[in-house]
């Protein structure tokens, strides 16, 4: 039976869209949510795991491995919670605009309810400096995600990339890749200490790159088979991944609905959003 609902239409398009050949953006309805903090747990030397919870995040949508959420914040000058107002299936943003990061949603479990986000800690930023000392009880307002990029799973091989602000993103990537998946996955990461555990699949080989700084060429030396359709994720700081743009475009060649690179971050520039190459933005 079709579905006619407004805030079920959506799951309609998902399963189109997975069913056929090619990656396609489709919107969720987006609503803004009071979230208990339930706990934090560091993930390795990087990340702190912030786990919310409580009746504000029943019924919360995911279901694409890069989708994001936005974590608002009282204002840093004035201490105003400025929130967006709910209009239909979408947000009416305030002015000026809260204070706001935006972070990929790790986990969901529609049962409990429970909702992971993993912060990367490695900078002294709003975001990090909250989830290094939010105790659990605190609340949060969580705003999204505004939809997901949903990649049927149709490709030879996957190649995913990135640096510690994607590890999340990557490592929701290889949990739930269909297990006869094959390709890469390179991480870029300050040290050893920064490495988490991964549940890629077997014919997925991952590398871990440190210290920074090479993560471009790295995967500039992947051999890809020729003849095999290749789906390829990349995202990370804005000037280290920009190399990779030209590479799968003009050495590649890939169709732009076989990959997505995004800047989640920029060097020097707070709650950075970038102009990618793909409709689906980011920023950390």
């Amino acid at each position: 039976m079709t579905r006619t609902d407004g805030r079920a239409r959506h799951l309609d398009a998902i399963a189109e869209v997975r069913a056929g050949d090619t990656p396609t953006k489709v919107g969720y309805p987006i609503r803004v949510r009071r979230a208990e903090v339930l706990r934090t747990a560091a993930v390795g030397a990087g990340l702190v795991r912030v786990t919310l919870g409580g009746p504000g995040t029943a019924g919360f949508e995911a279901h694409a491995p890069d989708e994001h959420v936005k974590l608002l914040f009282p204002d840093p000058e004035d201490g105003a919670l400025r929130l967006p107002t709910q209009d239909g299936l979408m947000l009416r943003w305030p002015r000026p605009s809260p204070t706001s990061r935006e972070y990929t949603v790790r986990r969901y479990d529609p049962g409990s309810g429970e909702l992971d986000i993993d912060v990367a800690v490695h900078g002294g930023g709003l975001g990090a400096r909250w989830a290094r000392t939010v105790r659990p009880g605190a609340h949060v307002h969580v705003a999204g995600p505004p939809g997901g990029l949903i990649v049927p799973h149709v490709y030879d091989r996957y190649l995913l990339a990135g640096d510690l602000t994607a590890l999340p993103a990557i490592a929701r990537w290889l949990e739930e890749l269909p297990r006869a998946a094959a390709g890469w996955a390179f991480i870029e990461v300050a040290g050893p200490a920064q490495r988490i555990d991964l549940a890629a699949p077997p014919g997925v080989a991952v590398r871990w790159l440190h210290p920074v700084g090479d993560l471009a060429d790295a995967v500039r030396g992947v051999d890809i088979p020729a003849g095999l359709r290749t789906y390829v994720w990349v995202a990370g700081e804005a000037g280290a991944i920009r190399p990779l743009r030209a590479w799968v475009r003009d050495d590649l060649r890939l169709p732009r609905t076989d990959y997505d690179i995004t800047g989640y971050w920029k060097r020097g520039v707070a709650d950075f959003d970038d102009d990618h190459d793909h409709d689906h933005d980011h920023d950390h």
